[in-house]
């Protein structure tokens, strides 16, 4: 590689960094499509069976709390879609979370959840969530569908398991 190239290579990581740093997402550029270019690299390997392709979900999270959370999660397209009227799949059991994701004190309570705030008190002090038997009823809404789950006494978490698909699903919903 020239030294002008890699000059040019360095400034533009550089860049990447800074604005990362600053708040600001990176823009992409070549090369910038590392997960799309593992999951065509998969699918190729899958062969006949992922001719359709496929998605894939990833994320590595730190919450305010300094919880760490990493999970993947990929499926192919014959099995979202379905290939043949007989066999497309159900997908009425995706609408209960995704119903349960479809209030704004929900989704505030999610966040605040995530962000540290456990318990029902802690919840009830929030301003413009309601009635503490509305803040009930919306956390037994979110427990239902799997966003939340409590280990006892009135407290409640995200499952490791959904806080980057809770994530991915927020993303994926912004205009």
């Amino acid at each position: 590689m020239e030294l002008e190239e890699r000059v040019a290579e360095l400034e533009r990581r550089l860049a990447v960094l800074e604005q990362a740093a600053g708040g600001a997402p990176p823009v992409l550029g070549d090369g910038d499509f590392w997960a799309l270019d593992g999951l065509k690299d998969q699918l190729g390997r899958l062969g006949d069976a992922a001719a359709d392709g496929g998605v894939l979900f990833t994320g590595a999270v730190r919450l305010p709390t300094r919880e760490r959370y990493e999970w993947q999660y990929g499926a192919l397209t014959a099995g979202l879609l379905g290939s043949e009227e007989e066999d497309r799949p159900d997908w009425e059991e995706a609408a209960e979370p995704l119903a349960a994701l479809g209030h704004p004190v929900r989704l505030r309570l999610l966040r605040e959840i995530l962000a540290g705030r456990r318990t029902a008190a802690e919840l009830a002090e929030l301003d413009e969530t309601g009635t503490t038997g509305q803040i009930y009823h919306h956390l037994r809404l979110l427990t239902a569908a799997g966003w939340l789950h409590s280990p006892g006494r009135g407290r409640y978490e995200v499952p490791g398991t959904r806080v980057v698909p809770l994530l991915v699903v927020l993303t994926a919903a912004r205009p």
